[in-house]
């Protein structure tokens, strides 16, 4: 019999290719699609969160001729991802819930749907590979979470806090393709999505407008004042929950020169602003760390990105009291907390963590 393999299909031309190519390799697949049961975001740009995504997504199954299942997962994605999402914003911090949908949605509650329906493996369109290694001494293998080939597109910084028992059962089919590599493959496999724009980088959101989607669902977003970073008070802000670090605009202060949120004091309901240069820190504390395989020894060298599309760059780290201290060699633009520091050594992601508090 053919080893079966389910694929979480979004309706986007990733996650298509993956589906295709097991398919030609001989595997028997299964397409899976997830629905959240939310209202469709009035936006131009494609979602994998809404009804046109599933129907996408039922075309190319039925395309291949495979089976394709929908599966509800609003209560998981409410409690798990939206919830933590506005409950962050309210504090002062900037999440990313795509970390958090890939930890406890995709390579969870689906993963063991796909387990449910008699598969051994779950395959995504994510650009990232894994490697399998087994220790010549012990004979343990093990698995690495490993850059894509195109790292123009790479994806291993959303997939961080994925767990040796998972990694064991999830394939990425696209690790070896560059995005117009998977492009052609889409085209020449006749797929009806091969020219469908790239999904939003948050699919809940239209447009990526968080704070009208937060508006509709935070009950007390109190105003507050609005301070230089020696206390003086500019302006007022509408809420903590509609600023991020580093943002400049909508500020609603005209002071001849450039001014950028530095600070979001949730204590005191106070936005702090200053000059570019201020925005950039060395050193923050990391919380809930997560290592793919072991923790590294008390202190060690590695490259960080704190944000998805910022650049790595060279930082000591330090274990302290279940935190992770880490200084940069260099100082970086708006670290932010709430997002994830992710940690590489060269291709591979050794762990990361979320932003708790940055440093003076």
């Amino acid at each position: 019999m053919k080893e079966r393999i389910a694929v979480a299909m979004s309706g986007g031309v990733d996650s298509a290719v993956a589906a295709a190519l097991l398919q030609k390799q001989g595997f028997e697949v299964i397409g899976i699609t997830m629905c959240f049961n939310l209202p469709d975001p009035q936006s131009n740009k494609p979602s994998c969160c809404g009804v046109q995504g599933i129907e996408d997504a039922r075309r190319v199954a039925h395309a291949l001729g495979i089976k394709h299942y929908i599966v509800n997962m609003q209560k998981a994605f409410l409690e798990k991802v939206l919830k933590d999402f506005c409950q962050q914003y309210f504090r002062g911090k900037t999440p990313n819930p795509c970390i958090r949908c890939n930890q406890y949605i995709k390579f969870d509650a689906l993963l063991k749907k796909a387990f449910s329906l008699g598969a051994r493996y779950l395959a995504t369109g994510h650009y990232a590979r894994i490697e399998k290694v087994t220790s010549h001494k012990s004979q343990v293998t093990s698995y690495l979470l490993k850059k894509a080939k195109g790292l123009k597109k790479d994806q291993s910084y959303f997939l961080y806090r994925l767990k040796q028992s998972q990694l064991k059962h999830i394939i990425f089919p696209l690790s070896g393709y560059t995005k117009e590599e998977v492009r052609g493959l889409a085209q020449r496999f006749h797929l009806s999505v091969a020219q469908k724009p790239a999904s939003q980088e948050i699919c809940f959101l239209p447009d990526q407008e968080y704070r009208s989607f937060l508006k509709s669902r935070l009950e007390d977003t109190r105003p507050g004042y609005i301070s230089d970073t020696t206390g003086k008070i500019l302006g007022k802000h509408q809420g903590i929950a509609f600023y991020t670090i580093g943002q400049r605009q909508g500020l609603g202060i005209a002071r001849g020169y450039p001014l950028y949120v530095t600070r979001i004091d949730a204590r005191t309901n106070r936005i702090v602003v200053g000059e570019r240069e201020q925005v950039y820190k060395r050193a923050f504390l990391v919380k809930q760390p997560h290592f793919i395989l072991r923790p590294p020894k008390n202190k060690f060298d590695l490259r960080v990105r704190i944000r998805y599309n910022h650049p790595e760059a060279k930082a000591r780290l330090e274990i302290i009291k279940g935190k992770i201290k880490v200084i940069f060699a260099k100082p970086q633009f708006a670290i932010t907390p709430g997002q994830s520091a992710v940690f590489y050594d060269k291709n591979t992601v050794i762990g990361g963590g979320i932003i708790d508090e940055v440093l003076d």
